[in-house]
């Protein structure tokens, strides 16, 4: 007789054997039976699981069972790819998660972490690289080399994620593994490869783990008859809340004027005398990289021009640009050049450094005329300046609507589809908004509460008397920061102050920074030059740290114990509604006789706003207070669909103290 989930998580069940003080939860085990009811009936189902729950041991068990039982009558197995949004979660699943559950389940079954070919080092191009590397590199680059070159000696895993520095990206770019300049088994190094190594242990895995990035540029490969991934029979998505915006970036595209000099650098740099062209000493080739870095120079600005006149405050591009596009016509040029010159070289390695450079050419070539084209139907296209002195122009388009394409390209492929996350229903509704958002027209619903009892563990407070944000910005941002120096002192620090804006965050940072010092509270700050872990090891060990955070703060994030009892939510996490994908959905909407706002901005901030109220209470000795500044959470009409979407906890309504 198989064994079934309920036997894994039942009191005096397997789990509970290995675990002194485990509790069994009945949702948990619900979830992990209707994942398995899923998975066997290749049905797609939705779960919206409470913190607490345990999601991920409630679809890892019955994933496990499924993946290693006989499927049918040739012996053949599901293979199954669980793919997460942030990497502290893929931590978790592979650190943690997964070798328990490989240490309690009588059963054998093997996980791998799937990883981006890119992510690999190549030991021949490294070798390679190092024999040209005078022609490549300059001295720190080559120091960087000689390290790559001596870890690589002693690396079983050969990823970037191992190598103990941040490489600079052209040294990187020389030695990693890629698709266009690889010798498979005709490679002198193709036993020790790493990344040959590492796919032979993603064939043969049961259990598949991804990000949702990577997963979605599977999808997209897909559509060009290519992959990353091998088949697989059930995709399991956790955060799966994330999936619409993840799903919207990796199908669509993006051309950087950055991109264009990268890869001519990589060609000829007449300014460091480098390059591949210098090797072979194509000389016509190295005046052509020249030229285009002229035209590339002139494209960009005309298209930084037109901008300016035509593009709006957001870059939004509503009409063809008109604007002649010599780039491609000659990036193919060179390609051609490129491949011309290769085949009469002997050296197969030689040959495949040049046609790779080719392949890249055309490439970004083909991609900057299809955006100039819009070739894409039913996307949104728009233009982004990042950068300062040396501003970078981004090209940019995005599907207005992914649904379509995740409806034909996923749910319509794949037997069995899981998704969970805290967040996926809004107030007291079903999963209608994010079914909606994502084309997923039929599939099974699951809705499990927390095991927490937030009455007892959370005091919602939220704050009288606040001026409207909407209407006086300036005059909001100095009750928000007399606000925050009140319910900081209520819990002596231990507080995460999560803004909507980094400009607001800065503003309310520079008012209060002598506040805080006053009170000698530590005040972390995001974009202060500390990356999100360091700033919450940091927080972690203060104890009583303030740590002011914007998006990325507001999900993904664990601060289990004393060190977090405070979450001041500064405003209502309404998006920008000028960025332009945002607003080509809202128009969307309206032109199919929608509300937008009723149907698309609240439901969307609602689900934000529960990702961080979730930042507080990760256990059930955990306890303390979650503070709303926005007062419209009470004075407007859909106030009410943000209260409802919140745990049921004790709520009281505070004035600002004089």
């Amino acid at each position: 007789m198989s064994l079934t989930s309920r036997e894994v998580f039942e009191p005096g069940g397997h789990v509970a054997r290995r675990l002194d003080r485990y509790e069994a939860r009945s949702e948990q085990i619900e979830m992990a039976e209707a994942v398995a009811a899923a998975i066997e009936g290749n049905e797609h189902l939705i779960v919206e699981a409470g913190t607490g729950v345990g999601k991920s041991f409630g679809y890892l068990v019955p994933a496990i069972l499924s993946a290693t039982a006989k499927a049918n009558e040739e012996g053949k197995t599901r293979k199954i790819v669980v793919s997460t949004h942030t990497i502290s979660l893929q931590e978790q699943l592979v650190t943690r998660d997964l070798p328990f559950l490989n240490s309690v389940l009588p059963i054998e079954f093997s996980a791998v972490l799937v990883k981006g070919r890119g992510n690999y080092l190549s030991l021949r191009r490294t070798q390679s690289a190092a024999a040209k590397s005078r022609t490549l590199f300059e001295s720190e680059e080559s120091t960087q080399l000689t390290r790559i070159r001596e870890w690589s000696a002693s690396s079983y895993d050969g990823s970037l994620s191992e190598l103990e520095f941040r490489p600079l990206p052209q040294v990187w770019d020389e030695v990693r593994s890629e698709h266009g300049n690889c010798l498979g088994r005709k490679c002198p190094t193709y036993n020790d490869c790493f990344y040959y190594r590492a796919r032979r242990r993603v064939w043969n895995a049961d259990i598949l783990v991804v990000n949702h990035a990577l997963f979605f540029s599977d999808l997209a490969l897909r559509r060009e008859g290519a992959s990353v991934l091998p088949d697989y029979d059930v995709a399991i998505f956790d955060e799966a809340h994330q999936l619409e915006d993840v799903a919207a970036a990796h199908l669509g595209m993006s051309i950087t004027s950055g991109q264009f000099s990268y890869l001519f650098n990589k060609l000829y740099s007449d300014r460091t005398q480098k390059g591949l062209l210098l090797q072979h000493n194509l000389v016509e080739a190295q005046q052509l990289v020249a030229r285009l870095r002229f035209l590339v120079d002139d494209l960009f600005g005309r298209i930084e021009d037109w901008r300016e006149q035509h593009g709006g405050s957001n870059g939004r591009v509503r009409q063809l640009l008109n604007i002649e596009n010599p780039v491609s016509t000659e990036l193919h040029q060179l390609a051609v050049m490129l491949r011309t010159y290769a085949e009469k070289l002997s050296s197969e390695e030689q040959q495949l450094d040049l046609k790779s450079s080719a392949d890249r050419l055309d490439i970004l070539g083909t991609g900057l005329k299809s955006w100039l084209a819009q070739r894409e139907e039913d996307a949104v296209y728009w233009i982004e300046f990042t950068g300062g002195r040396q501003r970078n122009i981004q090209l940019k388009s995005s599907p207005v609507d992914v649904g379509p394409r995740l409806r034909d390209e996923l749910f319509g492929q794949v037997k069995s589809v899981i998704l969970t996350s805290a967040t996926l229903s809004v107030g007291q509704q079903d999963f209608s908004f994010f079914r909606k958002r994502i084309g997923l027209t039929k599939a099974n619903e699951l809705k499990l509460g927390s095991p927490f009892n937030y009455r007892e563990q959370v005091r919602l407070v939220l704050a009288d008397g606040m001026p409207d944000p909407s209407e006086d910005a300036a005059r909001y941002e100095a009750a928000v920061c007399d606000r925050i120096k009140q319910h900081v002192l209520e819990t002596d620090g231990g507080a995460f102050v999560l803004f909507t804006s980094y400009r607001m965050l800065k503003n309310c940072a520079q008012r209060l920074n002598s506040w805080f010092a006053s009170q000698n509270l530590q005040l972390l700050c995001q974009g202060e030059g500390l990356n999100r872990s360091i700033m919450l090891e940091k927080f972690r060990k203060d104890g009583k740290a303030v740590l002011f955070g914007t998006e990325t703060f507001w999900q993904g994030v664990d601060v289990p114990g004393d060190a977090l009892q405070n979450v001041i939510i500064t405003k209502l996490p309404f998006s920008v509604p000028d960025h332009p994908l945002l607003a080509a959905r809202i128009e969307r909407i309206r032109e199919q006789g929608g509300n937008p706002f009723v149907e698309y901005q609240v439901p969307e901030a609602a689900i934000k706003l529960r990702q961080g109220f979730g930042r507080l209470i990760r256990s059930r000795s955990d306890s303390g207070q979650v503070v709303i500044l926005d007062p419209r959470i009470r004075s407007k009409h859909y106030g009410r669909i943000f209260l409802e979407s919140l745990p049921d906890c004790r709520r009281e309504v505070v004035p600002l103290q004089s």
